[in-house]
């Protein structure tokens, strides 16, 4: 009994999943002077929060959307697009959520999304900064902003919305006519591509070592790490009970912040939530002939983006509809090379194998933050779609702030699970 006793390890608050969501989290109910207690099945920042093209996103007020026009539709539709891949049995099974998704691409659903996500925006990049500063990973930040890029002018027309919702919400980018990408970027093959160069956006070197920093700090501040699998996760004596490889680990509340995993966890409570996956995956590159890029660069039509690394070129890809751990389909990093290479030189690849992660995604694309409706202690931050690193700061912080019974520092009702909720 004494034996037992020893090993149990008490807390405030446990956070199940250690990206840069969980991170942030824990990090900032540390600084608010709870007991924490971060717990993942491997090194923080493994995951998704590994594999992105790093990008800290000012602008972005338009959810995502599956595309609409004829010609990528029948790319889509006979399996050949890099913006869009699917497995069939999988498009099938989320055709229902499929159907919600597309609703959300009204004017009114983009209308609310604008208004929701736009004060999260506002202050992400602060947010990263000021964790940055005190965990010795600004090192890796840079200014510059990020370039899109549109191979058609109906591409860029469909883009109107954003544009309009960037001035609305103060939001500063310069548009190119075709050519001047290529003065922003030599190393580009763009000279008859329309572009739009995002100025307040920040991007990263190495998503990776940015979430290791975070963790790190959080260490030094009096955070307790352990290794465990959340899947275990069990109410107990009035509270959340894990069992970690150095022991048992209790806390009061618990918050599940494991992205594509959280349904996992969750299901197995009676929560209810609609998460899909979308898998992606990244290749790493040596440029030919001296070329660089000195930010990120996203080919709108074809999904994929083009990011300097300490590594290298990042190439990251669109999304994959396919069960969430089906093996990894190497066709598409193929694929999504060839129409890269019309834009830049890729040259050697550096990894033997793509980097596969995936995305946790709600038809709304926002996340879903704050207290479940059901059941007492259990608190929610995940669903952050393609935004996780750029929101997972200050998500962390709005969420650590209500656990400790503080006014967060912005409304959070429309991140509510309740708005899933029949």
């Amino acid at each position: 009994m004494a034996k037992q006793q020893k090993q149990l390890q008490s807390n405030d608050v446990m956070v199940l999943g250690a990206g840069i969501v969980g991170v942030s989290t824990a990090l900032h109910l540390r600084r608010l002077g709870l007991d924490v207690a971060l717990i993942d099945r491997k090194h923080p920042g493994e995951e998704a929060s590994f594999g992105n093209a790093g990008i800290v996103q000012r602008n972005g007020f338009v959810p995502h959307s599956m595309p609409r026009h004829p010609l990528q539709l029948l790319e889509i539709l006979l399996n050949q697009s890099t913006a869009v891949s699917y497995n069939l049995p999988t498009l099938v099974r989320l055709a229902p959520w499929l159907k919600r998704f597309h609703a959300a691409g009204s004017d009114k659903a983009i209308e609310r999304y604008s208004r929701i996500v736009a004060p999260l925006r506002a202050m992400a990049v602060e947010e990263h900064l000021d964790l940055a500063r005190t965990t010795n990973a600004d090192r890796f930040y840079r200014q510059g902003g990020w370039l899109h890029l549109f191979r058609s002018e109906a591409s860029y027309k469909k883009t109107e919305a954003e544009r309009l919702y960037a001035r609305v919400f103060g939001v500063a980018y310069n548009e190119l006519a075709a050519g001047d990408a290529n003065t922003l970027e030599p190393g580009l093959k763009a000279a008859k591509m329309k572009g739009i160069h995002w100025l307040d956006s920040w991007s990263v070197s190495n998503p990776g070592a940015v979430v290791d920093a975070f963790w790190r700090g959080y260490i030094q501040e009096g955070g307790r790490y352990y290794r465990g699998n959340a899947q275990k996760l069990r109410q107990e004596r009035g509270g959340w009970v894990v069992e970690g490889e150095q022991g048992t680990v209790f806390a009061r509340h618990v918050v599940v912040a494991l992205g594509a995993w959280s349904m996992d966890v969750l299901k197995k409570l009676g929560e209810s939530y609609p998460l899909a996956v979308k898998r992606g995956y990244h290749m790493h590159y040596r440029p030919l002939s001296g070329a660089s890029l000195s930010r990120p660069v996203v080919d709108i039509e074809n999904g994929f983006a083009l990011t300097p690394t300490d590594n290298g070129i990042r190439l990251t890809t669109g999304v994959e509809l396919a069960e969430r751990d089906a093996p990894p389909n190497p066709l598409i990093i193929k694929r999504v090379k060839r129409r890269a290479e019309e834009l830049f030189p890729l040259g050697r690849q550096l990894l033997k194998e793509p980097w596969l992660g995936c995305r946790p995604c709600l038809p709304d694309s926002l996340p879903i933050v704050g207290a479940s409706p059901k059941t007492r202690g259990l608190w929610l931050n995940f669903g952050h779609a393609h935004d996780g690193f750029t929101l997972g700061p200050i998500t962390g912080r709005l969420l650590a702030e209500t656990i400790a019974g503080k006014t967060p520092m912005l409304d959070i009702s429309g991140l509510s699970p309740e708005r899933f909720q029949a």
